[in-house]
């Protein structure tokens, strides 16, 4: 063969990426209200960290300082079993602890058997696919909230808020643990109406500067 039919062909496309659903509070607040008691705070939790469903199944109560409104992301569930993730990973990683995050976590019925946050009902770490099947399933049609609705999408509304917060796209791109190029690929539709919240930002500094100053700003 005088080429290869490989190179000839070009790169592999890449796939589309999965349409972003983002849940409404009232929709997250409904999804909860049909939970058991014991996991209706993991929805406001997910929603309001960004983590992944493996990273929060593995998450710890020493991995939560409150003091510095922070949870510390140092493992994840991997084919049902823990695994410390690398110091040198950049899945490893700080989140900040909103109000809705810090009052999720105090609604979380105490327990002593098992240090995880969000445990299996025996202690141990959950099984998503069972607990998708069994709990998630039932409660997304019983809530009435339009499906599709997947536990991953906990995640696409935290980017969600927090693009409309203003944060940028690198800030998230580290916060969320992945690539400013994964956040523009799958987010690419939220970072378009971003703008006028980013906007609005510079419009109170603006005002802030002025009150300040007593000046009116540069043109």
């Amino acid at each position: 063969m005088a080429s290869n039919p490989a190179l000839l062909a070009g790169r592999n496309r890449q796939p589309s990426p999965r349409p972003v659903r983002v849940f409404t509070r009232a929709e997250l607040d409904a999804i909860a209200l049909e939970l058991h008691p014991a996991y209706a705070p993991l929805v406001a939790f997910a929603a309001a960290t960004g983590l992944r469903p493996e990273e929060w199944q593995a998450l710890e109560r020493r991995d939560v300082d409150r003091g510095a409104r922070l949870v510390n992301v140092l493992r994840t569930v991997s084919n049902g079993d823990v695994v410390e993730l690398a110091k040198t990973s950049g899945g490893r990683r700080q989140v900040p602890l909103s109000r809705r995050a810090i009052e999720a976590l105090d609604a979380i019925p105490p327990r002593l058997d098992t240090p995880l946050i969000f445990p299996a009902p025996a202690g141990g770490v959950l099984n998503l696919d069972n607990w998708r099947r069994r709990a998630w399933a039932p409660t997304i049609e019983a809530s009435g909230v339009a499906r599709p609705a997947r536990i991953y999408d906990l995640r696409s509304t935290f980017a969600s808020d927090a693009l409309a917060a203003g944060v940028g796209v690198f800030a998230l791109a580290r916060i969320m643990g992945t690539s400013v190029r994964m956040i523009e690929r799958h987010y690419g539709a939220l970072l378009d109406g971003a703008g006028a919240g980013i906007a609005g930002a510079l419009d109170a500094l603006d005002d802030e500067r002025d009150g300040v100053t007593g000046e009116p700003s540069a043109p």
